[in-house]
């Protein structure tokens, strides 16, 4: 097989990628990126969406 064939190749389903991020602070350092931040940050929205909810006459 050669290297084209693997690149258009579909993956499997039990093949599992992980991407990794991270912050850049102002000093330049790599701050990465945790899922306990992810979640803090979906839980602020969820709240914020809420409370729109709430204020909004519908």
């Amino acid at each position: 097989m050669s290297s084209t064939d693997k690149q258009q190749s579909p993956q499997s389903d039990t093949s599992c990628e992980l991407a990794h991020g991270a912050l850049i602070d102002p000093n330049g350092r790599e701050i990465p990126i945790t899922e306990s931040m992810i979640q803090q940050a979906c839980n602020e929205l969820d709240k914020g969406t809420a409370a729109e909810r709430k204020d909004s006459p519908h």
